[in-house]
């Protein structure tokens, strides 16, 4: 489920919570995984990589229960 992030504005916001981030995480990572079997393309490796960060991000805050931030 992605739909804390999806519906979150572009610009400020409420923080998502570190619930909303333990329920963005695994479909963020099951879409990562399934890109990286799909191919080798170079802006989809972008992709990827950008996606793994922000799961890296995402595991950080439900760790230390803090919210995910927008600047």
């Amino acid at each position: 489920m992605l739909e804390p992030l999806l519906d979150h504005p572009d610009v400020c916001g409420d923080d998502i919570s570190p619930a909303d981030c333990a329920v963005i995480l695994p479909r963020l990572e099951t879409i990562t995984d399934q890109w990286a079997s799909d191919g080798d393309d170079t802006i989809l490796h972008e992709h990827i990589e950008e996606g793994r960060q922000l799961a890296t991000v995402l595991r950080l805050c439900i760790e230390k229960n803090v919210p995910l931030c927008f600047l």
